[in-house]
């Protein structure tokens, strides 16, 4: 199963627009800390912690982008999410670090 991905560039685009959705950012606290970004559509739930958020509830009606630092955990949890059932689930293509080269410099890198 190939894990449906979106561009930064296309979630520069939709952060910037009035586009209802999720971006749940996976990243660790020590993590959030060295890069961030601002937006009250951004939920945090930790890789480490993931399953006990209840991400069913609290997402199944919106369109959900995984973020991580490189794009490779929000693959995985992208995977783990629509095998929970959920339908509209994407991954950050190159995570936030991709993010702040091509989009936005002033969210920080590590």
């Amino acid at each position: 199963m190939s894990i449906p991905e979106i561009s930064v560039l296309d979630l520069g685009s939709m952060l910037k627009s009035e586009e209802a959705f999720v971006l749940l950012d996976i990243r660790e606290p020590w993590e959030l800390s060295r890069a961030s970004w601002d937006d009250a559509r951004i939920k945090l739930a930790p890789l480490s912690q993931i399953a006990q958020h209840g991400i069913e509830a609290l997402f199944e009606d919106s369109q959900i982008v995984v973020a991580c630092h490189h794009g490779i955990r929000s693959a995985q949890v992208t995977r783990w999410l629509l095998s929970q059932g959920l339908a509209d689930v994407v991954s950050l293509r190159g995570g936030i670090e991709a993010y702040a080269l091509d989009v936005d410099l002033s969210v920080g890198r590590y």
